[in-house]
């Protein structure tokens, strides 16, 4: 049988949802016989990642939509390596890597991460031009029928799949893992795992603590805040304005997020907009938190019998601390939310659906 040959482009130079996915996407897809390549900015995080994981990497400069050097690069690289298929990531690669694979004769998929609306100015055409694309939500998916002229039968849904076997509460030890985050037993540990990004609204995180402190003053509770990003320092400026310094811990990059999970009793996502589905708030299921997650894009696609609380996304403060406070006086409802969490997000959201679905579609385009 004939190996697939399969080139990804990204233009951001960031560590995040998006980043993640791609290389969680190209080791899935490599355990399928796939030969996977990445074509990246040279100073971009993705690239020591990918190389990290063994994969073949090229720098190109991505300067804009109708880089000329890009585009000849990844020509170059496409026939060279005879190339399957270029799936592309984010707007600025998506023009040249889909306008090289055209013009060699590749197949063609975008992948679309991120849930705020794309331009529909006809001059916008280069989704057209796609042989498929990928959405990470359904809502997703649907604006983009609906609004960027895509044809249904070429458009699908695959949210990033989470491996099982790594998000299993049954493997980490609570105790353990809330002696390592300097936790303590009595307290009620509320944590957030996000890039610190705006649309991300750590803001509201924040608010939120402050509101709940004030609240309950005989509970010990503790807000974390795992991840890094551009929002840093106004983090810190607001944790001060709020006199939050010895409720909030800012943990940074981790790369241990299954056992911050375990360690944690809630979990919440203050995200108002471009969620496809959120790996966090997947991850978060799979270990079986009580989660507290905002209607921002995709984010319901993961709601299924009450396996979460949905709150309004935007400056919903009262909703937000509402369902917290609910969690926090009712441990039943902690119980009874933890016990419906994982199934649901196993059977249909876990890596190796997302493998399966994309292995089949790279076969019905190339073989």
């Amino acid at each position: 049988m004939k190996k697939i040959k399969v080139l990804h482009t990204e233009w951001s130079d960031g560590w995040g949802g998006q980043e993640i996915r791609i290389i969680g996407e190209m080791i899935a897809l490599r355990e399928k016989g796939v030969e996977l390549f990445l074509a990246c900015r040279e100073e971009a995080q993705i690239k020591v990642k990918a190389e990290e994981a063994g994969f073949q990497v090229f720098a190109l400069p991505f300067k804009g939509n109708t880089d000329l050097r890009t585009l000849w690069g990844l020509i170059k690289i496409i026939r060279k390596e005879k190339i399957d298929i270029v799936n592309t990531h984010s707007g600025k690669d998506t023009w040249v890597g889909g306008l090289a694979a055209k013009i060699v004769g590749a197949k063609f998929i975008r992948t679309r991460h991120l849930s705020n609306p794309i331009r529909k100015s006809r001059l916008n055409f280069i989704n057209e031009l796609a042989d498929y694309i990928f959405t990470t939500g359904e809502s997703v998916r649907q604006d983009m029928i609906d609004n960027n002229r895509i044809d249904p039968n070429k458009i699908i849904s695959i949210p990033t799949g989470i491996d099982e076997t790594v998000y299993d509460p049954e493997k980490y030890d609570r105790f353990k893992c809330r002696e390592r985050f300097g936790m303590e037993e009595d307290e009620l540990a509320i944590g957030i795992v996000a890039v610190l990004r705006q649309f991300k609204r750590h803001d509201l995180f924040l608010e939120m603590a402050k509101i709940l402190v004030a609240k309950y003053p005989g509970r010990k509770l503790k807000f974390y805040i795992a991840g890094e990003g551009p929002q840093r320092n106004n983090i810190e400026k607001v944790i001060e304005e709020y006199g939050l310094e010895k409720h909030v811990v800012l943990l940074g990059h981790l790369s241990n997020v299954p056992e911050f999970l375990a360690a944690l009793d809630i979990f919440v996502l203050t995200s108002d907009s471009k969620e496809g589905v959120p790996q966090s708030v997947m991850q978060a299921l799979m270990m079986k938190k009580n989660v507290i997650a905002t209607n921002a894009g995709s984010t319901a696609d993961l709601w299924h019998d009450e396996n979460f609380m949905l709150i309004p996304a935007g400056d919903d403060m009262r909703s937000l601390t509402d369902a917290v406070s609910i969690l926090i006086d009712d441990k039943n409802k902690r119980d009874l939310y933890a016990k419906k969490a994982r199934k649901y997000i196993v059977d249909t959201y876990s890596r190796k659906v997302m493998q399966e679905t994309i292995y089949e579609i790279y076969q019905e385009m190339v073989l």
